[in-house]
């Protein structure tokens, strides 16, 4: 009973605490479930966009599948066209069969009528160089039988091809009765054209002045009176020219002149050796010095005056004196003028 009156008298206070506790647990409660619904939210998107992207990956394959088969067949169907379009192109205008027969036919022919004129060209050719070679011994049978015309018989003696034991006589008989006796022909003789200057002032050649034919003299009676002769008169007549000095010498003077100073140069040089300056030809041959390099006078050096006076070389006591004396304005030279032509 005790129990039960502490139980009553405290019923108040467990009331509000009962209030208290289920009125302050409210908010976490609330609290709490919001987390979750937010939690199972996310997990549930993140589970619905992972299953969306799955489909739509699917979708995209398929898609792409779908398309492939479909890209596939049409160009499948569009190749086919092409081809049976081609096919029936090339047919009909390129290698049309029934065209192309045609062809074949009127080459065949067309080679037939050009085997058969080629065929009567070659007859005519072998007709004609037959004709032609008939003809060829029959001038050479002939030419034979003019040659030979000496050898025909006459009415008193019978000729070779004739012979009285025959019965009938020889066709070369009969040949050089037909044929003329060969006739040889003198030859002409030509003559040559002359152009030289001497023959036209002698008025020999062609370009000059014509020349009288002399005639065969005429059987009747001569002209009374003392004419001249007419050798002499010709003579007179066709006197050749008498050239120039000018005409006279010949054209290529010059020319002779320059020859016969190379004449007389060649005949005054020591050696006819050829003068190589690239070459090793006269490489080992021995130095031979001029004259006046051996002797023992030796040339003057272009640095020395003429008239300087060495003592070295000379042969006796005395410089060599000249028999005629100098000029005097010579030996003055330098002494009495400087080189500007003033006088010192």
């Amino acid at each position: 009973m005790a129990t039960l009156a502490r139980l009553q008298a405290r019923s108040s206070t467990v009331g509000n605490q009962y209030y208290f506790r289920n009125s302050v647990v409210d908010p976490f409660r609330i609290k709490e479930n919001d987390a979750a619904v937010k939690i199972q939210s996310w997990f549930r998107g993140c589970q619905v966009r992972a299953y969306v992207r799955h489909l739509n990956r699917i979708v995209t394959i398929i898609q792409k599948w779908w398309r492939s088969f479909l890209g596939r067949k049409q160009y499948q169907v569009t190749v086919q066209i092409q081809r049976r379009w081609r096919g029936y192109r090339v047919r009909k205008y390129l290698f049309n069969y029934y065209y192309l027969k045609e062809y074949l036919r009127v080459v065949s022919e067309t080679n037939d009528a050009i085997r058969k004129a080629l065929e009567e060209f070659a007859e005519m050719k072998e007709r004609e160089e037959k004709k032609a070679n008939l003809e060829r011994e029959e001038k050479k049978r002939d030419y034979q039988a003019r040659k030979m015309h000496y050898l025909l018989s006459t009415k008193q003696i019978p000729g070779i091809y004739n012979s009285p034991f025959r019965k009938e006589p020889d066709p070369w008989e009969l040949q050089l009765q037909k044929a003329k006796p060969l006739t040889h022909r003198r030859p002409k003789v030509k003559q040559k054209d002359s152009t030289s200057l001497n023959d036209w002032l002698a008025c020999t050649s062609a370009r000059s002045f014509p020349r009288s034919e002399i005639l065969p003299p005429i059987n009747r009676k001569q002209c009374q009176g003392p004419f001249r002769d007419i050798t002499e008169v010709l003579e007179q007549r066709y006197k050749p020219l008498e050239p120039t000095l000018w005409v006279a010498e010949p054209i290529d003077e010059l020319k002779l002149a320059r020859e016969e100073l190379r004449r007389e140069e060649w005949l005054r040089n020591v050696n006819d050796n050829m003068f190589l300056p690239f070459s090793s030809y006269h490489k080992n041959e021995k130095y031979i010095p001029s004259m006046h390099l051996s002797s023992k006078y030796c040339p003057i050096s272009h640095k020395e005056q003429f008239r300087s006076e060495n003592p070295k070389k000379w042969i006796c006591d005395k410089d060599f004196q000249t028999v005629l004396p100098s000029f005097e304005l010579f030996s003055k030279y330098g002494k009495l003028y400087s080189k500007a032509g003033q006088i010192v």
